[in-house]
């Protein structure tokens, strides 16, 4: 009996250092994952329409078009906004890793790439979750085309613009249409009104955060569009059933356990 075996995965790279892109072409062809280079993000951008990659790692200073604007392209986009993103970024770039999370990405990178090993782990997880979610997921849909580009757009504007959001009215404006459509729109989407769905997307971020980084915690709750600390404790409480600062001690005391079984 044949075995088929599953076709190795494409990654797009899209950064102007040539350099920076041997190395990483030298790591995944040591995997044998295909790739395609670009050289600036609006190219980056058109290649993935056309190329329908596994997975995109996007440098953040490029000239014309730069990583945030070219993350904010894929994501708009029905053709790319599937993609996993990953954003490459230098150790001292915090607010970018921040900007680029909030914007979509799933992961960043940081350059230059010391540990390898740890550069290929994270590829290939972010691979398998992404085929995983494309057999499993069955998103539901939102009647009509022009609803569905309603919930779109104005996501994408939201997280855009996360840490300081537009009122519910300048917000409807901005789209052409009323509250009323618009919040008929997200419940139909997720079953969520529109600021109940922004509520969400910032205490999501605000734990991803809270997790990933050591970013402190008042940085953490402007950046996710708190007016205090406190609000923003109270808020992540009321989701989560613990303060932001039990939370990063409950990951700390969990990371600890698991590198003392590994020893």
């Amino acid at each position: 009996m044949d075995v088929v075996t599953a076709p190795a995965p494409t990654l797009l790279l899209i950064d102007d250092s040539v350099a920076e892109l041997r190395v990483l072409i030298d790591l995944l062809a040591a995997r044998k994952w295909r790739t395609l280079v670009s050289f600036d993000g609006l190219d980056g951008y058109r290649k993935a329409q056309v190329k329908q990659p596994n997975l995109i790692l996007l440098d953040v200073r490029m000239p014309g078009m730069d990583g945030f604007g070219t993350i904010r392209r894929l994501k708009a986009d029905p053709r790319t906004q599937a993609i996993p993103v990953i954003f490459l970024t230098s150790a001292e770039d915090r607010e970018d890793r921040l900007t680029g999370l909030s914007l979509g990405a799933v992961d960043y990178i940081i350059k230059p790439y010391v540990c390898e090993e740890e550069v290929l782990a994270r590829l290939g997880i972010h691979l398998e979750l992404s085929r995983r979610l494309g057999e499993a997921q069955s998103p539901r849909p939102v009647e009509g085309t022009e609803q569905s580009a309603l919930v779109s757009a104005a996501t994408q504007l939201l997280m855009d613009k996360l840490g300081n959001p537009p009122s519910p009215e300048k917000l409807a404006q901005q789209l052409g249409t009323n509250e009323k459509r618009l919040n008929e729109a997200f419940h139909e989407a997720f079953s969520l009104p529109v600021f109940a769905w922004l509520r969400e997307q910032r205490l999501r971020l605000a734990r991803q955060l809270l997790s990933q980084t050591d970013t402190p915690i008042a940085d953490i709750a402007v950046h996710c569009g708190y007016s205090s600390p406190a609000n923003f404790s109270t808020a992540f409480k009321e989701r989560f059933e613990c303060t932001p600062r039990d939370f990063r001690r409950r990951i700390g005391n969990q990371d600890a356990t698991e590198d003392g079984a590994e020893a």
